[in-house]
């Protein structure tokens, strides 16, 4: 069993920056894979970015060279990074894990307005 719980989330101007957090109850080094997701209002979850345990990447296309998955072993701890925030980035944003059973937070909120 993992437990999982995203901080970081909140509004923000076009243009700004947010960084999410990702806390395990549990360390993370065995996770298969750690991603991120987001589900706009009215819209369906989808995929923003992954990071396996051998450190590969994944980035939806509308995110890339905006946003920055990565993951710190020692504090089990998974982050996403999103700079140039733009008020289509607005969403809840949840942290999922597969360590061969799938495991989600319970979800942050970020809001993109001016």
């Amino acid at each position: 069993q993992v437990h999982l719980v995203e901080s970081g989330g909140g509004l923000a101007q076009p243009g700004g920056s947010l960084r999410l957090s990702c806390a395990a109850s549990r360390s993370i080094s065995s996770f298969v894979v750690m991603g991120w997701y987001r589900q706009p209002p009215g819209k369906e979850r989808n995929l923003v970015a992954s990071i396996t345990r051998g450190g590969s990447l994944a980035y939806v296309s509308s995110v890339k060279g905006r946003f920055t998955i990565s993951r710190d072993n020692a504090k089990n701890t998974v982050y996403l990074q999103m700079n140039s925030l733009k008020p289509e980035d607005t969403a809840v944003y949840y942290c999922r894990v597969n360590d061969g059973s799938i495991y989600w937070g319970q979800g942050t909120q970020v809001t993109v307005s001016s």
